[in-house]
């Protein structure tokens, strides 16, 4: 076959590769996009309505928590149930809701908490006389000054675990059952200190 003859014979070819490849391209495209839409489709309802990243920052629930530790937030749980003393959870905070904080939960709704120095002291109708809590957990530091607090409907009272370092319902109030996102539910990083419900404890009395 002549030189010519090859000139031809791509003149004749190139036409056919150029019909293909926006076939090739297209095709591309849509599984492409169909592939975002299915996951979209399955992982925004698990972020909306099941669970979510948080990243914790500050020293607030040290050493049970340290800054920029990641963790996932179990959002479905308290749809069935109602959160518990002792839980770590995370909410939006009452004065800023663009706002998300990590605290513990050391009182519940219609319950009388006392503050006085290093002594918790709660009052229900279980215990009408009072009962002083038993938190390893927590960095007492100097204490918190005295206070009582009567919860609401609805009201829970937070506080950090490292007590001389947290802004909490010491400071700005009670917390709404509203406010609450999720508790935390795995710890993620860093690898070392991964764990499943993190910082969960049965506050004792």
């Amino acid at each position: 076959m002549s030189f010519e003859d090859n000139n031809q014979e791509v003149a004749r070819t190139q036409p056919e590769v150029r019909e293909e490849n926006p076939v090739a391209s297209e095709n591309s495209f849509l599984e492409i996009a169909r592939f975002a839409l299915i996951a979209l489709v399955i992982v925004l309802p698990v972020r909306w309505f099941v669970a979510q990243p948080f990243i914790v920052s500050g020293a607030s629930m040290e050493d049970t928590f340290h800054d920029r530790e990641y963790l996932i937030v179990d959002q479905l749980s308290y749809r069935f149930h109602e959160p518990e003393r002792g839980d770590v959870i995370i909410f939006k905070y009452p004065n800023d809701p663009s706002k998300y904080f990590i605290k513990r939960i050391i009182a519940l709704p219609g319950e009388t908490i006392s503050l006085s120095g290093s002594s918790v002291t709660i009052k229900n109708e279980n215990d009408p006389e009072g009962f002083e809590l038993n938190e390893p957990y927590a960095q007492i530091g100097n204490g918190s000054p005295e206070q009582t607090v009567s919860l609401g409907e609805d009201e829970y009272f937070v506080m950090g675990d490292n007590r001389d370092h947290s802004s909490d319902s010491r400071v700005w109030g009670v917390l709404n059952r509203e406010e609450i996102v999720g508790r935390a539910f795995l710890r993620l990083l860093p690898p070392q200190r991964m764990d499943l419900l993190p910082g969960q404890s049965q506050v004792n009395q």
